[in-house]
């Protein structure tokens, strides 16, 4: 008897954990059942991939969308449309809503929000804090927990741990892998002096290398002194990289495309306080540095660092101007500009994005092409040119710092658990998004 399934991709070209191929992938229930030559199987939906490549599912591991209590920004709806518009299929959400996610009541209420509203499948970081301490082993098991995020260093939001002993007991009392922010906060607060009013370019001055290098060396100091694994977020510096390419028994280390992709102080005469960040875009020197890093394998995984605001707060003087810009709606397409200019091969953007992700944070069934694996896929046609507009941005910021920017390599279409929700620019199907699970944290069998 010929095969039946739900859905079977034919003809693509499939990046599997054994390389890529062309073949067909057989969809059941939502999970993938088939990968191979399946000419006389049949499915309920058959989809001509011929000239496109499906990738793993992208998996955004840091991105702010601003619900509960700044829905005038993003919420979890428009967020995880803007998501799965550039081919996303899930998304790590960040804690500095309002309020914070630092309960168990405050991530149930997020988990509710997002479930079946939200267009990609999600998980949602738990805030550490000095008086949250005792609850966080149970916190970062609860269903939809991405693991605790903690700020060494101010930013968006009242998030903060600056000193080494509240970093210490959190780690202490935990036992899954967290996310830093680092940046040094008496040194931002020491430099605060040197922000030039109306002058953006003065942004990566205040907030400069040093800052971010020496919380990242008291963050690695504490993680061996506790035997804890760490994730440095957004690293900037070429200090840093030389630094954590000797750290990397306890430290597995992020870049963004916006630090990949601009350098000061172009985008600042450009874009003003559009490309003001924390950590900043940096010099040139520096984002070689983070090249270099990402082919030497010292780089794990891309995270947008997606934080919108909208145009009138950006457009207020630095420094009343916020940090912060759209950025999953772009990963995709800016990133696989890359991979056609010869920066990247293909197979280490699904390294960074799918497989990397899944090696850091054990999802359970997610991050690869492979028979039993959630059928989630990030379709792309990698000779497709096209511009970046603001028109084509669904956060509810509606802006991009790529606004104009012509790209090769353009995503096709977003599948979520056998679900086309996404093709050729068209929502395609309903809000399914639901949980990411995590090994570490699989509940009991009943």
């Amino acid at each position: 008897m010929p095969e039946t399934f739900d859905l079977i991709l034919k003809g693509g070209q499939v990046a599997t954990p054994a390389g890529i191929g062309r073949a067909d992938i057989g969809v059941t229930g939502g999970r993938i059942r088939a990968i191979g030559t399946l000419g006389a199987a049949s499915a309920g939906e058959v989809i001509d991939a011929t000239g496109l490549h499906i990738l793993p599912g992208v998996v955004d591991t840091q991105v702010h969308f601003r619900e509960p209590g700044m829905e005038h920004k993003e919420d979890l709806e428009s967020g995880s449309r803007a998501a799965v518009m550039g081919g996303v299929t899930g998304v790590f959400e960040m804690p500095n809503t309002n309020p914070l996610t630092v309960t168990a009541e405050a991530l149930a209420d997020k988990v509710r929000r997002g479930t079946a509203r939200m267009h990609c499948d999600f998980a949602f970081y738990v805030g550490g804090t000095h008086d949250n301490v005792a609850d966080l082993p149970e916190l970062e098991r609860l269903p939809g927990a991405a693991g605790i995020k903690v700020f060494i260093g101010s930013s968006t939001g009242s998030l903060l741990v600056e000193d080494d002993g509240g970093v210490r007991n959190i780690l202490k009392a935990i036992s899954r892998r967290a996310a830093f922010h680092c940046e040094d906060e008496p040194r931002l607060k020491e430099r605060r002096g040197l922000r030039v009013p109306g002058d953006a370019s003065s942004h990566p001055v205040w907030r400069d290398e040093i800052a971010a290098l020496t919380a990242t060396r008291r963050l690695v100091t504490l993680a061996r002194e506790t035997g804890k694994r760490v994730h440095v977020l957004h690293i900037t510096s070429a200090e840093e990289m030389d630094f954590l390419a000797d750290a990397r028994d306890v430290a597995s280390v992020e870049v963004t495309p916006h630090h990949l992709t601009m350098a000061g102080p172009d985008c600042y005469e450009r874009l003003g306080t559009r490309a003001q960040m924390n950590p900043p875009v940096r010099d040139a020197r520096h984002r070689e540095a983070l090249w270099a890093a990402l082919a030497s394998g010292v780089v794990d995984v891309l995270g947008s660092d997606h934080a919108p605001h909208t145009l009138a707060e950006k457009e207020l003087p630095y420094p009343e101007s916020p940090s912060g810009m759209t950025g999953v709606q772009t990963l995709v397409p800016l990133m696989l500009d890359h991979v056609a200019a010869g920066r990247l091969t293909l197979e280490r953007f699904v390294d960074l994005t799918s497989a990397g992700p899944n090696r850091l944070f054990g999802m359970a069934g997610k991050g690869r092409i492979a028979v039993g694996y959630d059928a989630d896929f990030t379709v792309v046609d990698l000779k497709r040119q096209a511009t970046i507009t603001n028109g084509w941005i669904a956060s509810k910021a509606q802006w991009t710092p790529y606004d104009g920017k012509t790209v090769t390599g353009w995503p096709v279409g977003t599948f979520v658990r056998g679900t086309r929700v996404m093709w050729e620019g068209e929502l395609t199907g309903p809000s399914t998004g639901a949980p990411i699970r995590f090994l570490e944290a699989l509940p009991p069998a009943a």
